[in-house]
């Protein structure tokens, strides 16, 4: 069925001829394309290629471009080289996820263009940095992974809500957790970082959200104290 969704979706795309006209914004993701994979079988992952530009310009919706089976430098790099250059030329941004393939293939291919990583991505890489350290101290502090019964393990959920939407229980419990052990001083501080922002992509002002960001990398980049390895490696990837 994935299938014969793929090359209908394909030819109804192709089936336009000016399909890939004034691309300037590029948006590539990867998508899970079948949820169960046996050894030996193709990987599950499909590259989605999305024109953002109607986005940007504010015309209209995204467009789909193209779906590729896999998720590499190689896939990406394939397709662009598939396009005429007057096509690669005109690309002036790529949005992407944190995957290093991605970013090879686009520096390779589209030396010109600048590559962004969007909100989403962000956001979700600076959650994926907080679950890490969460996961560290746990396994510092009791020398295995979290049981139902474990401080840490008991809030994983909850570390990872919007403070916006936490309940007053919620809040007080992080707030004992965060008075209970010295030991999870680094855990706040990344979850400090990690809502702040998602307040700065939330800010209603683009302008004022854009100066929150800066100063977000600017104090990822200028050097951390030991024990936030996480914080480390989310300001070298930013």
């Amino acid at each position: 069925v994935n299938k014969v969704a793929l090359d209908a979706c394909r030819q109804l795309v192709y089936g336009d001829p000016h399909h890939l006209d004034g691309v300037r914004v590029l948006g590539v993701d990867e998508h899970v394309w079948k949820h169960t994979r046996k050894p030996g079988q193709a990987s599950n992952l499909v590259t989605i290629l999305v024109d953002l530009t109607p986005l940007v310009d504010g015309r209209g919706p995204a467009r789909l471009l193209d779906m590729r089976p896999g998720r590499s430098a190689d896939v990406l790099s394939g397709w662009l080289k598939e396009r005429d250059p007057s096509f690669r030329e005109q690309i002036q941004v790529v949005t992407m996820d944190g995957f290093t393939g991605y970013a090879t293939a686009v520096e390779e291919q589209l030396p010109q263009a600048d590559k962004v990583m969007d909100p989403f991505h962000v956001v979700h890489l600076a959650a994926d940095k907080l679950t890490s350290c969460r996961q560290r101290l746990q396994r510092e502090t009791t020398g295995r992974r979290g049981r139902k019964d474990d401080p840490l393990y008991k809030h994983r959920r909850t570390l990872l809500t919007r403070t916006n939407y936490l309940t007053e229980r919620q809040k007080q419990r992080l707030e004992m957790l965060w008075a209970t052990d010295d030991d999870y001083v680094a855990l706040e501080v990344t979850w400090l970082l990690y809502q702040d922002m998602i307040a700065a992509y939330a800010h209603p002002k683009k302008s004022e959200g854009k100066k929150l960001m800066e100063r977000i990398i600017h104090t990822l980049r200028k050097g951390l104290p030991k024990g936030l390895e996480e914080l480390a490696q989310l300001g070298r990837t930013l």
